[in-house]
């Protein structure tokens, strides 16, 4: 009897073993996950800071556009408003 209670536990010390070492294995697993996500993270992160620099600089060319349109707007004006002049001769 004696012998069967030391196979139970040294059976019960290689289970509590084969699962540790199964859960390790899981948290291996896991890193890869983890680090797989990550790259996807760090290259949308990348993709959206292109977008947002793209955005920006689109956004002062269209500034500098407005400004010139209303530059122009007012010369027309400036011109419609301005008395006529006589032709000569």
């Amino acid at each position: 009897m004696f012998l069967t209670k030391q196979k139970f536990a040294m059976v019960r010390t290689l289970g509590v073993a084969l699962v540790a070492t199964a859960g390790l294995a899981g948290c291996a697993t896991y890193d890869d996950e983890f680090a797989g996500i990550n790259s996807r993270l760090d290259q949308l992160d990348t993709k959206v800071q292109s977008a947002a620099q793209s955005a920006e600089s689109a956004n002062q060319s269209a500034q500098q556009a407005n400004q010139r349109l209303d530059q122009m707007e007012q010369r027309v004006q400036q011109l419609e408003t301005a008395p006529r002049r006589s032709p000569r001769g």
